[in-house]
C-alpha cells in the first residue's frame, strides 16, 4: 500500500475512532488502538506488514515527543517535595509486580508448557516475564493525562514514576537475564557483572545525550523570536537526539526526557515546555493507531489464557507495591490509594525487553513473544478507562465541561485582549479551570514567559511575528 494513502487511513480513520470512543466516555486512545486492530494485518489487512514497517520512523518521533514531554513535566522543586515518596514507590511496584509474575508464572507455566524441567525453563521463564511486565508505557500515561488536563499530587507522582520506571525495568531486567543464564549453565552466568553494569552504562550515555542537545537547544533558542521557528528548533532537537540514541543503540526515551528535564528547569527556556502542544494530538493519533497495527491478533489464539494469568498477577503486583511504596514514602493519602490503578498500561518496552530475552533462550521464545504480546494487547485496551477512571476519582480531572459564559469586553492589554484574540472566554476551559496556564494558548503563555524573564511585565501582549 502507498504510505500516504496509509497514513491517510490512519488520521482519518483514527479519529472516527477517537470521536466514537469519546461518545461511550472513554479516552481517546481507546479508539486508535482499535482502529488500529481492525486495520491491520491480522484483522482486516487494509494496511499491510510492509507499511507498518515503514511507518516506524513517525513511532520513533512520537515516543520521542512524549518522553519530552514526561520530562518537561518533571520540575525540580515539586519533585523534590515528593521526592523519597517517588524513589519507594518506584522501587516497591517495579520488584513487586517482578516478583509476583515471576514466582506465579515458574509455577503455573507446565500447565501450558508440559514436559519442561522446573529449574532450566520455568524459573527462567518466569524471570523473563516478570521483568518484562514491571516497565509501565509512557505513552498512554501522557496522553490521557493531557487529554484531561490532569492536575495534582497524584499526577505529579505519576508522570514522576513513570519516568524513572522503565529505567528500573531495565536494571532488573538484565539481573534477571544474567540470574536465567547462571540457571541453564550458558555462558551469561560467567558475566553476570557485565550483564548487570551495561544498561547502567547505556541509561548514562542517554541522559548524556539528552543533556548536550539540551545545551544545543539553548544556545540555538538565541537566535529564534518566532513559534514556528521555535516548534522546529525543538522538534528538530527531539528528534536529533531520539536519533542519536537509535543509531548508537541506547535509550532513546531517556535521553528525551533529560532533554526536556533540563529545558522545563532553566529559566530562561522554560516556556519552550509547552511548544510541543500545537503537534501532540497529530502525534497520538498516528503513534497509537500504529501501536495497534503492530499487535498480532493471532497471538490470543496460542497465548491468551497464560495472557490473561500475566495481566491480572501484574495488576495485583502493581497496585500493592505502590501501596507498600506509598506507605512507606509517606506520601498523600490519595498518591497511595489510587497511584497502582494508573500504572497499568504496558507497551513498547516490554515488548523490546521480551525480544532480547526470546534471542538469548530460543527454546522459549515462541511462548515469551506470543504471552508478551497478548498481554500487552488486553492491557492496552483495558488499563487506559482505568487511567481516566482513577484521575476521576481522585478529583485530578474534571469530565463536564461547563456552561459557556458571556465573554466578557475587551479593554486595555493583558490576558483578557488576548483571550478575545483567541475566542476565549476569559477564565474558563473546556474543562472549566481558571488556571490561566492552562486557559491561555501556548504562544500565550511562552511570550507572557519571556515578557516576564525580560522584567517588561507590564506590557501588552505582542504580535507573535512581530519580532521576526
Amino acid at each position: 500500500m502507498d504510505l500516504l494513502l496509509a497514513l491517510g487511513l490512519i488520521l482519518v480513520v483514527g479519529l472516527v475512532g477517537a470521536l466514537i470512543s469519546r461518545r461511550f466516555r472513554l479516552p481517546t486512545i481507546t479508539g486508535y488502538i482499535v482502529v488500529g486492530l481492525i486495520l491491520g494485518p491480522t484483522v482486516s489487512g487494509v494496511i499491510q506488514s510492509d507499511a507498518v514497517v515503514q511507518l516506524e520512523a513517525v513511532t520513533g518521533i512520537s515516543l520521542g515527543v512524549i518522553a519530552y514531554i514526561i520530562g518537561t513535566s518533571l520540575r525540580f522543586d515539586v519533585v523534590r517535595s515528593l521526592g523519597k515518596s517517588i524513589a519507594s514507590i518506584t522501587l516497591f511496584e517495579s520488584f513487586s509486580a517482578f516478583a509476583v509474575v515471576a514466582v506465579v508464572l515458574s509455577f503455573v507455566t507446565v500447565y501450558f508448557m508440559p514436559g519442561l524441567g522446573f529449574r532450566d525453563s520455568y524459573v527462567p521463564f518466569g524471570l523473563m516475564m516478570g521483568a518484562a511486565a514491571c516497565a509501565t508505557a509512557p505513552a498512554a500515561v501522557v496522553a490521557i493525562v493531557r487529554e484531561y488536563r490532569a492536575k495534582g499530587p497524584l499526577t505529579t507522582t505519576l508522570l514522576a514514576v513513570v519516568a524513572l520506571d522503565d529505567a528500573v525495568a531495565v536494571i532488573i531486567f538484565a539481573g534477571a537475564l544474567a540470574a536465567s543464564g547462571a540457571l541453564v549453565g550458558n555462558a551469561h552466568a560467567a558475566s553476570m557483572l557485565t550483564v548487570v553494569l551495561t544498561p547502567v552504562l547505556h541509561i548514562g550515555e542517554s541522559i548524556g545525550i539528552g543533556v548536550a542537545c539540551a545545551f544545543g537547544l539553548g544556545w540555538l533558542s538565541r537566535l529564534v523570536r518566532t513559534r514556528e521557528l521555535t516548534l522546529v528548533l525543538v522538534l528538530g532537537f527531539v528528534i536529533l537526539s531520539y536519533g542519536i540514541c537509535e543509531a548508537i543503540g541506547v535509550s532513546g526515551i531517556m535521553a528525551n526526557m533529560s532533554l526536556g528535564v533540563v529545558i522545563g528547569n532553566s529559566r530562561r527556556l522554560r516556556q519552550m515546555a509547552g511548544t510541543l502542544e500545537d503537534v501532540e494530538p497529530v502525534l497520538y493519533a498516528m503513534f497509537f493507531v500504529l501501536s495497534g497495527l503492530h499487535f498480532d491478533a493471532t497471538s490470543f489464539a496460542s497465548a491468551g489464557p497464560l495472557a490473561a494469568i500475566i495481566v491480572v498477577v501484574r495488576i495485583a503486583g502493581k497496585y500493592v507495591g505502590t501501596r507498600i511504596g506509598a506507605w512507606v514514602g509517606r506520601a498523600e493519602p490519595q498518591v497511595g490509594a489510587h497511584l497502582g490503578l494508573a500504572l497499568l498500561p504496558e507497551a513498547g518496552v516490554s515488548i523490546g525487553l521480551a525480544l532480547i530475552a526470546a534471542r538469548d533462550f530460543p527454546e522459549l521464545a515462541s511462548a515469551m513473544v506470543s504471552a508478551t504480546l497478548a498481554s500487552v494487547i488486553i492491557n492496552e485496551l483495558i488499563t487506559p478507562p482505568l487511567l481516566r477512571s482513577t484521575l476521576v476519582r481522585a478529583g485530578e480531572v474534571r469530565v463536564e465541561p461547563p456552561r459557556e459564559e458571556p465573554r466578557e469586553p475587551v479593554s486595555g492589554s493583558g490576558v483578557e485582549k488576548e483571550h478575545h484574540e483567541h475566542n476565549v472566554p476569559v477564565g474558563s476551559t473546556s474543562f472549566g479551570t481558571s488556571d490561566p496556564y492552562i486557559s491561555e494558548s501556548p504562544w500565550t503563555r511562552s511570550q507572557r514567559a519571556r515578557r516576564s524573564a525580560s522584567g517588561d511585565r507590564g506590557a501588552g501582549p505582542s504580535n507573535p511575528r512581530s519580532h521576526s
